[in-house]
């Protein structure tokens, strides 16, 4: 039988596959964790500036950040950390923060967020 013909994967193929594959699902599964406390900020965020537009001051405001905050599990941000303005005659929340996820030894992901209520 001629050895041109053969084809598949080798055993050394195979293993390199698996391992960028399992590299892979590594960043991803460590990813995943930044990405949901993300929305959580982005949720709170919005229900924060609706506060703002019925009449709260910004003080409380983020005492009100601080308290879902602790619900939601979120402990990238505190709500020292926010931006809040009046726009138009609308209140604005905008965080700004940097979350540092460990993969491997001295390797690691950093993640850059700007967010904000008004959605710009």
């Amino acid at each position: 039988m001629n050895r041109n013909k053969q084809r598949g994967l080798t055993l050394i193929s195979l293993i390199l596959i698996a391992a960028l594959l399992g590299a892979a699902l590594l960043v991803a599964f460590k990813c995943v964790p930044v990405v949901t406390e993300y929305m959580a900020i982005v949720r709170v965020i919005k229900a924060v500036a609706d506060e703002g537009d019925q009449g709260e001051n910004m003080g409380s405001l983020k005492r009100s950040f601080d308290r879902r905050a602790q619900i939601d599990d979120i402990s990238s941000i505190r709500g020292s950390d926010l931006i809040v303005y009046k726009n138009a005659g609308k209140v604005v929340v905008q965080a700004q923060y940097e979350r540092r996820v460990p993969l491997v030894a001295n390797v690691s992901l950093v993640f850059e967020f700007n967010t904000s209520s008004s959605g710009k």
